[in-house]
């Protein structure tokens, strides 16, 4: 299934469809996919922090990014960047 700007939808890598948080929590289509890979990711490793390298992997599948801006975007979100 096509991922589609409107709806958040976005297929993983076993062919579910998952729908990303609502855009209305205040975060763009790339933080909410990021968000949802890593939940995906936490579920299938429990108990054990999720490799960068590994989530930046799943997150490719569904949107083209380079590693500087998802760096960027993890770090935001993660509480772990500086501000800019």
């Amino acid at each position: 299934m096509p991922s589609s700007e409107s709806d958040g939808a976005f297929e993983t890598s076993g062919g579910e469809v998952h729908v990303a948080p609502d855009v209305r929590e205040g975060l763009s289509r790339s933080e909410r996919i990021i968000l949802a890979c890593l939940r995906e990711a936490e579920a299938e490793i429990p108990g054990r922090d999720v490799p960068t390298a590994m989530l930046y992997g799943r997150v490719v599948e569904h949107l083209d990014i380079s590693q500087k801006d998802f760096m960027m975007i993890l770090s935001r979100l993660t509480g772990h960047g500086g501000m800019r």
